[in-house]
């Protein structure tokens, strides 16, 4: 998976995202693909470049990989 893949999918959740719960998906996508992203040392800034979102939305991704380290996500 590339960092325009993963834009993809960060601005589909983003957008289908409950009102309010914007940001929370956005760190959910932190912790769901943080393996990924890390292990193919991957770029947040590019990936929320593809995602279309607001530039600023990259250190919230980042706080979602933090965040892996202490959660998984529910199936």
């Amino acid at each position: 998976m590339n960092e325009k893949e993963l834009g993809e999918i960060l601005k589909d959740l983003y957008n289908k995202a409950p009102k309010g719960y914007q940001v929370a998906n956005i760190h959910f996508f932190g912790v769901k693909y943080a393996s990924i992203i890390q292990r193919n040392h991957l770029n947040v800034k590019n990936i929320v470049a593809f995602s279309g979102l607001n530039p600023t939305y990259a250190t919230e991704v980042s706080k979602g990989i933090k965040l892996s380290n202490y959660v998984i996500p529910k199936p």
